[in-house]
């Protein structure tokens, strides 16, 4: 349950430190005659914030909990934020717009202080 953002660097310069020179100071073995064309980033990570994975599985995955790697939007984004605020200012919608799901290792499914920590 990650939120990784990729970064197209193919043109990337840098007089100080060019960018084959940081990775190849970690990459196992040196990067030989390979260009690296993008970069990932870690956004964000939840970990059993079962409501929050179900909304990626119906909003973003087409209802498929396959974990794969899916495109996200910024409107998306937005839209699960806007979500997550209705949802701390009247928890009784909770149910209704940021349901929570039982599953393998999902942890909790009741909609307690612990279920507003993970929207937080």
């Amino acid at each position: 349950m990650y939120l990784n953002a990729e970064l197209y660097v193919s043109d990337y310069k840098d007089e100080d430190k060019p960018l084959e020179e940081a990775i190849k100071q970690n990459a196992p073995g040196g990067l030989g005659e390979f260009r690296p064309r993008n970069v990932t980033f870690e956004l964000a990570y939840w970990r059993k914030a079962n409501a929050i994975h179900n909304w990626f599985v119906k909003n973003v995955q087409r209802g498929k909990d396959d974990c794969g790697d899916y495109y996200v939007s910024q409107d998306q984004l937005k839209e699960l934020k806007e979500t997550c605020e209705k949802v701390l200012a009247n928890t009784k919608l909770a149910e209704e717009l940021l349901p929570s799901v039982k599953g393998f290792f999902f942890g909790s499914y009741t909609y307690d202080e612990y279920y507003e920590r993970d929207l937080e």
